[in-house]
């Protein structure tokens, strides 16, 4: 599976942005995908996952009722909208997906810079 992502960018505090991770490869095997943001020095957090049917999903609180977590599998590609962007979101974030079955592998894509200016 490669996962590629799109839709970072520099914005001004308030603003959106939309990421997007494109996926090929041996898409039909993947359940969950998510995405991860780090800043320098600091661990990198789970923003937010969705399941293989798009009803589930989990997102960390301090994105709750700004960002919201999608998925297209016709197009295998998940969407992250960003809206009332903070400084403090500004970080690389990351595409993660896990496979199905006990040997299901995870993948990462290389990241999308997102910057919040105040």
């Amino acid at each position: 599976v490669q996962l590629v992502e799109s839709g970072g960018g520099l914005v001004q505090a308030g603003g959106s942005l939309r990421l997007s991770c494109a996926a090929s490869g041996s898409t039909l095997s993947i359940v969950v995908m998510g995405w991860y943001r780090q800043t320098p020095g600091k661990q990198r957090e789970l923003v937010a996952n969705i399941d293989s049917g798009g009803g589930s999903t989990v997102y960390v609180d301090s994105v709750k009722g700004r960002f919201t977590i999608s998925r297209d599998n016709a197009k295998n590609t998940m969407y992250l909208q960003m809206n009332s962007l903070k400084p403090e979101d500004t970080a690389v974030y990351s595409c993660n997906v896990w496979e199905s079955g006990p040997h299901g592998k995870e993948y990462w894509g290389k990241g999308t810079l997102v910057t919040v200016s105040s």
